[in-house]
């Protein structure tokens, strides 16, 4: 990521030579929906059965308030962390930097299963660790709903046009973290946090 290599190719360059990690390592963009859509409905169900709508809904936009900090931490501090030995500089490369590189990969877009799944499971026992049951389940759909809609999103803003002016704006924000400065603008659902921490993008 560093040498700023960019390509504009759609094609999916060979990451492993396993035949089986290189499978793994592609996914299509509506996976993620048939993996996690049933997941938000189940965990919506047991959280309105024991708490009622109202509070179901508070403890969602919750969810979703702390997905989205959780999405730039992440990004900030996890994805753009560069290790200066050969394997963590692969592991990255894996990881994220051959986002970076090439942008336009449909198939390198949303996180695979096979990370997304072991992933969500360690955050539900950590929030259950941290909250109160009844607060769990709602808690965990707002943020799997947050993952979900940054996971779409993201595929969105690299492959759809927008007339939607907040739309454009969105995606102007995460093309100028590919195109002008990756040490910026971590936020892809939203600015929100890259305000707060002072990684926004500087007004010329």
């Amino acid at each position: 990521m560093k040498k700023n290599f960019v390509s504009n190719s759609r094609e999916s360059i060979r990451m492993f030579k396993n035949p089986l990690f290189e499978a793994l390592s592609k996914v299509p963009f509506y996976v993620p929906l048939i993996v996690y859509i049933p997941v938000i409905f189940y965990f919506s169900w047991i959280s309105v059965q024991m708490n009622g709508v109202g509070l179901f809904l508070g403890q969602l936009l919750l969810g979703v308030l702390i997905w989205t900090l959780t999405e730039y931490v992440l990004h900030r501090f996890v994805f753009h962390f560069y290790p200066s030995s050969k394997l963590g500089k692969r592991i990255h490369f894996i990881f994220h930097g051959v986002h970076h590189d090439y942008p336009n990969d449909a198939q390198r877009l949303v996180m695979p299963p096979s990370a997304s799944i072991p992933l969500a499971a360690a955050f539900y026992f950590l929030f259950k660790w941290i909250f109160p049951t009844y607060m769990l389940d709602g808690f965990f759909v707002g943020f799997i709903g947050g993952y979900l809609f940054y996971d779409m999103t993201h595929y969105m803003l690299h492959h759809a046009q927008f007339k939607n002016g907040v739309w454009k704006k969105i995606k102007q924000h995460h093309m100028l973290h590919h195109y002008d400065d990756s040490t910026r603008g971590y936020g892809v659902t939203s600015a929100l946090w890259d305000r707060i921490f002072g990684s926004d993008f500087l007004k010329k």
